[in-house]
């Protein structure tokens, strides 16, 4: 999965692909490298970030996902508004990727509605204080049951099971040791279901790469995200959200034939 953020902020990349243009060539360029979902948002998530209005949300996004789906490529929407997914949707987008995990119950029963894939990823708190102190007693199981319950619901509103992924959420509402712990405990998260993994740049990643005395900001991570894309691929992730496409699918790619040769 490719990262298109059609955004001022978000922590990576924020204003190169605000451009509606360039944001669509931006999605087109990492198809061609490889990507099989690009991924669109409008509204950063990262720590501290604060909400965008739907209508600018709409406004930034629509017109490059109909453009990505209009030329054939499957297309994510990355928003928890019911209305700006299903405003996509409409355009052409497939998936609902909602780091809320579908809490809004309109948004679940867009997705019962329209039959599209949907990730529901686990978040504490919200994106302008997740990172606030956040704590667990066991950080993987506690996931794993929220997401569990999750699962539970969507099925229960109308959502097709087999359309279902979910996400551990690294790096929302976790501490550094929490994101290592995901990570390590990743095969114990699906619990059958598939899992998506997105670890790209992440600010945990520049705290590993200090300690080791090298270049640690946003734009020298991709190395250090290859190698959590290889060990999510061994404890059975079945997709890797990532900005860089190319490193991430030698990585992916490498992993998974060793893993899966038995």
């Amino acid at each position: 999965m490719g990262i298109v953020n059609v955004t001022h902020d978000s922590f990576s990349d924020g204003g190169r692909w605000i451009d509606p243009d360039a944001a669509i060539r931006h999605g087109l360029h990492l198809a061609d490298l490889g990507a099989d979902i690009v991924d669109v948002g409008g509204e950063s998530t990262r720590p501290g970030a604060f909400p965008v209005d739907a209508g600018e949300e709409m406004d930034r996004v629509l017109p490059v996902v109909r453009a990505l789906a209009g030329a054939g490529l499957v297309v994510s929407i990355d928003t928890s508004k019911p209305e700006v997914a299903a405003s996509a949707l409409a355009e052409g987008a497939e998936i609902i990727n909602d780091v809320t995990g579908l809490r809004d119950p309109e948004m679940v029963a867009e997705c019962a509605r329209s039959g599209a894939g949907a990730v529901l990823m686990h978040m504490q708190a919200d994106p302008r204080t997740m990172q606030i102190d956040p704590a667990y007693d066991d950080v993987v199981s506690e996931v794993a049951d929220f997401l569990q319950d999750r699962f539970r619901t969507a099925t229960a509103a109308g959502v097709t099971s087999s359309h279902i992924v979910v996400d551990p959420g690294i790096g929302f509402g976790k501490t550094f040791d929490h994101n290592l712990a995901l990570l390590d405990g990743l095969d114990r998260i699906g619990r059958g279901r598939p899992v998506l993994v997105g670890t790209s740049r992440k600010a945990f990643l520049g705290r590993i790469l200090e300690r080791a005395e090298q270049p640690s900001s946003p734009a020298d991570r991709d190395a250090a995200t290859g190698a959590t894309v290889a060990l999510a691929v061994a404890k059975g992730a079945s997709i890797v959200r990532v900005h860089d496409v190319a490193a991430a699918i030698s990585a992916a790619r490498t992993a998974d034939a060793i893993v899966r040769f038995h």
